[in-house]
């Protein structure tokens, strides 16, 4: 199949899933467009089935704000007659199901037929898309892909109560490259990060006030009065600022390290003990995937998509929203006892198998097939 996949080429947990899927389709024979305003942050490597098409918007005086859809939209065109997609998938309702629609409705004036597959990751539901100002598109926009996929059966319960959603929607979890977090690095490069005697925890995210930031400073506060512990903290965003003055405040600023975005989170995660998650909400929580991929147990609030990745007792602990003594209690319960730890550690990676990405992408292209035959009988 050739496809188009647009995405927001960043960070975020739904770039790097649409960025996996489509470099792991390419390696099953398929040939992949990525369509977007930006390469891809984990798309290093282009080959013969995989492309990059930049979306340029230009500025015209005129607009307060520059026209994102209309420039993508007319892209989708282009690059659909020219390359001869045969399907559209895109992550993110808004802007990116709204412009494909639109892109797909110019095509049929010129009799071509370009299914659209939307899949729903969060943010674009929960929060911006439950905003009265776009609720109306986003219903839409759903209404009118050929299929739907969600990351969660929490996320898609979510979608159905907040919108009057006509179509089915697939609940297709997120996915991990299990051989990328396989160990591969040396014991003596973990001195880089902390002495054999300390525990070491780590955090990742965007550091959004979704994300409990200091939260995740007072877990670790809890813990480090108790053991020898560092804290790693990985990502940029509003509340790093905030959460390095409460570090000093809290007089722990020598054992925490903020790395900023980083492209070696499997090395960091290869020598961690133990990954916090207390966000407010989670439509998966694709960072403790992460984690549990690396045989790091997980502590997390029980919200959203995280008990269907994080198991509790088995592969970490959920708490309530807020309650920073109970997770502080299960991480130290975890930490103070080695051969728990190690327990935790291997239950962990066998929880992570579940969502190896040979075993979700299948279920990808079985959608794309339906989605085509179904569309070739309309």
């Amino acid at each position: 199949m050739r496809i188009g996949i647009v995405c927001y080429p960043t960070f975020g947990g739904s770039g790097v899933v649409a960025t996996e899927l489509g470099l792991e389709l390419s390696k099953r024979g398929h040939e992949i467009h990525f369509i977007t305003y930006s390469q891809p942050v984990r798309l290093e490597l282009l080959s013969h089935n995989v492309h990059y098409h930049e979306v340029n918007v230009p500025e015209y005086p005129l607009f307060l704000y520059q026209p994102y859809e209309l420039a993508l939209s007319s892209k989708l065109v282009d690059m659909v007659k020219l390359h001869k997609i045969e399907i559209l998938h895109v992550h993110y309702a808004i802007p990116h199901a709204y412009a494909a629609y639109m892109a797909k409705k110019m095509l049929q004036e010129e009799g071509i037929y370009v299914p659209i597959v939307t899949t729903l990751h969060g943010t674009d539901i929960t929060l911006v898309g439950s905003h009265p100002h776009y609720k109306p598109a986003v219903t839409f926009s759903i209404n009118k892909s050929d299929a739907v996929t969600s990351v969660s059966q929490s996320l898609k319960e979510d979608t159905m109560r907040l919108f009057s959603i006509k179509k089915d929607i697939h609940v297709v979890p997120n996915f991990i490259d299990l051989v990328k977090y396989a160990p591969k690095f040396t014991d003596c490069q973990r001195a880089m990060m902390a002495t054999d005697n300390e525990k070491i925890i780590t955090h990742i995210s965007n550091f959004r006030e979704v994300k409990q930031i200091p939260d995740v400073i007072k877990i670790f506060y809890n813990i480090q009065k108790e053991i020898p512990a560092k804290l790693m903290m990985v990502g940029e965003g509003p509340e790093r600022e905030p959460a390095e003055r409460l570090c000093e405040q809290l007089g722990i600023s020598d054992k925490v390290v903020f790395f900023g975005n980083s492209n070696e989170i499997d090395k960091i995660l290869c020598f961690s003990d133990l990954f916090l998650l207390p966000s407010l909400t989670e439509s998966f929580g694709l960072s403790a995937l992460e984690a549990m991929a690396s045989g790091v147990p997980v502590i997390s609030s029980n919200t959203g998509g995280i008990p269907e990745v994080n198991v509790h007792g088995v592969s970490g602990y959920l708490s309530e929203i807020n309650d920073v003594e109970d997770m502080s209690k299960n991480a130290l319960q975890i930490l103070k006892n080695d051969a728990l730890l190690l327990e935790f550690k291997t239950n962990a990676k066998l929880v992570a198998n579940k969502f190896g990405i040979q075993e979700i992408v299948p279920q990808y292209e079985a959608i794309y097939e339906e989605t085509l035959k179904q569309c070739s009988m309309s």
